[in-house]
């Protein structure tokens, strides 16, 4: 179907698709220091594919497999990422499916991209600053990890970044598709009330899906009821 996807600075992404039946498709895209690999997500595009619906998951530029220094890695440039995924798939009916901070990046890319028709948000990262701050406020820039990860530094551009943009929210009304939220009550990553903040923001039709004890990635059992009801859902709505 595809042969190299490129982002506007020419790094090659890395992407493994999941064919389906007919033109609808759905891109998968993951949070801060992930990449297209996680369990979760894999088992998402297999449930997809296994419903009839094409899946391309994904690693952002400076993650994974994907070209570019983490380091460089931030929202804004992740958006730009997502348009050029979007760019391969023509004559696509298309669903964006975004975890985490990829979950941030689909707001920003749906409110100002009419290809993306439908729009999943899997334990969605809203406050962006919040986040930087509770998550990283006490490591230094350019010095220190996130999360004591060697391969994932904390730049200094990142945290500017996170500031800049501080909340998705006010882009939620932007997206007049489609769009479900999908959180865990015991996400410590990222809270719940991201998703019921922005749920105050976004236009009908949105809801959200609480799921009682998953976590921020979805593990265990979670994985397997998150797919079932994502799935089930997508195949309503796109």
């Amino acid at each position: 179907m595809l042969d190299k996807i490129r982002n506007k600075h020419y790094e090659k992404l890395d992407w493994t698709y999941h064919e389906g039946k007919g033109n609808r498709i759905v891109v998968i895209g993951h949070g801060v220091t992930g990449n297209k690999d996680r369990p979760a997500l894999v088992s998402l595009a297999e449930g997809l594919s296994d419903a009839g619906i094409s899946a391309l998951r994904f690693s952002f530029s400076g993650n994974g497999e994907s070209d570019g220094k983490f380091t460089d890695s931030t929202i804004t440039k992740e958006v730009a990422d997502l348009g050029s995924v979007l760019d391969v798939l023509t004559d696509r009916k298309i669903c964006y499916v975004g975890h985490s901070m990829g979950g941030a990046v689909g707001v920003l890319r749906a409110a100002v991209d009419e290809r993306i028709e439908v729009l999943v948000s899997l334990a969605g990262m809203v406050h962006t600053n919040d986040f930087a701050v509770r998550e990283f406020g006490e490591v230094t820039p350019d010095q220190g990890f996130m999360w004591n990860e060697p391969d994932c530094p904390l730049s200094q551009l990142y945290m500017d970044d996170m500031a800049m943009i501080n909340s998705v929210a006010k882009h939620a009304s932007k997206f007049g598709g489609p769009w479900l939220l999908v959180h865990g009550s015991e996400d410590d990553i990222v809270p719940i009330q991201d998703s019921i903040d922005v749920l105050q923001f976004a236009n009908e039709p949105t809801e959200l899906l609480e799921l009682e004890g998953a976590d921020h990635v979805f593990s265990g059992e979670s994985t397997n009821i998150m797919v079932e009801n994502v799935v089930k859902w997508i195949n309503q709505k796109l």
